[in-house]
């Protein structure tokens, strides 16, 4: 799915039409939320939660934070299992993801990319897969998104912003990007994190940090210095920001001949597959996709052209660099302190 460009509108306060005459559906998508937020008591696991999430739909860098999280934990000696809903998957859960065994189709491509670095478990139902997860021995669990989810209680919750977007025309969906009203979204906020660079995020950072929510800064980095040998490259993502891939490879000095970007989430066809093969032998370039992209090319037929697309194509895995990583986890590990204490 694309998101509208009236999400985002080119001048900056403007509210384009289709907004406003959306904005009465917005309302009551908005009121359906408050609803059900005020008529579900949150379930407690029987471990501490850490959630990253966003007020907005769509593409924020959730995902490269709950690795980067889940990773410092970890090395901290913790047992750190994933929790999220397997956005595209077909699987309601709760079922441990196992990428052996299961491809995108089954639990969604950003599973796939969290059980590389952590036990990782889908579940429609929040509270039954935070149980499942300590069965199989969580000690710590961190939600991928879920933000909004208000069935399990959340110790730690971060935000992430997109700095360059912000929250775009400040309208609900399906007038604009929010998926609920900024102020109920801070209230239950632990942490704030900008991500990316520019300046459309400064509202909502300064609105957290009038009610005393510590905001930190981030950029998506590769995890490790990529050595794909030399160039060009075409570089392809279905995610919810592709240029902002397509930067971060600029700015590691890979010689972008080309882009192509894919709505977020794209499932590739084998047209897509054979376009990009050929498309990357006509120029005489070599293909570099994201991780979550590498892993919806997963367990495709042997002789298709989606399985040579996923046998050439180069994955460039990320990681959140943040500015105070430091005291952004002092104010993890107090929370998980305090929840293991109550």
């Amino acid at each position: 799915m694309r998101e509208p460009g009236f999400w985002y509108p080119i001048r900056r306060g403007s509210t384009p039409l289709a907004a406003r005459l959306l904005s009465p559906a917005g309302f009551l998508y908005g009121l359906a939320g408050r609803m059900r937020r005020a008529s579900t008591k949150p379930e407690r696991a029987a471990v501490p939660v850490i959630c990253i999430g966003n007020v907005t739909a769509g593409g924020a860098g959730k995902t490269p934070l709950a690795l980067t999280i889940a990773e410092r934990f970890i090395a901290e000696g913790e047992s750190v299992h994933f929790l999220t809903r397997g956005y595209g998957g077909r699987e309601q859960g709760p079922i441990r993801v196992d990428p052996m065994r299961h491809d995108a189709g089954d639990v969604g491509d950003e599973p796939l990319l969290l059980a590389g670095a952590a036990p990782t478990w889908v579940s429609a139902n929040r509270p039954e897969g935070a149980a499942a997860a300590v069965r199989g021995g969580a000690g710590l669990i961190v939600m991928d998104d879920g933000f909004q989810n208000p069935r399990l209680f959340k110790d730690f919750s971060i935000l992430v912003i997109d700095a360059a977007t912000g929250i775009g025309n400040g309208q609900l969906i399906p007038a604009g990007p929010l998926r609920e009203r900024v102020d109920d979204a801070l209230a239950r906020a632990s942490a704030i994190i900008l991500t990316g660079r520019g300046h459309a995020g400064d509202g909502i950072a300064a609105r957290a940090r009038a009610r005393g929510i510590p905001v930190f800064r981030s950029i998506i980095r590769p995890a490790a210095s990529p050595d794909f040998g030399d160039g060009p490259f075409i570089a392809f993502a279905g995610i919810g920001r592709p240029e902002k891939f397509f930067q971060t490879l600029r700015e590691t000095n890979i010689e972008l001949t080309e882009t192509i970007p894919f709505p977020d989430h794209h499932m590739f066809s084998e047209s897509d597959a054979v376009r990009l093969l050929v498309r990357a032998r006509e120029v005489g370039a070599r293909l570099v996709t994201t991780e979550k992209d590498a892993a919806r090319l997963a367990h495709a037929p042997g002789a298709s052209a989606r399985a040579r697309l996923g046998d050439a194509v180069l994955r460039l895995p990320v990681r959140a660099l943040v500015n105070d990583i430091d005291m952004l986890m002092a104010l993890a590990s107090d929370a998980v302190g305090r929840a293991r204490r109550r």
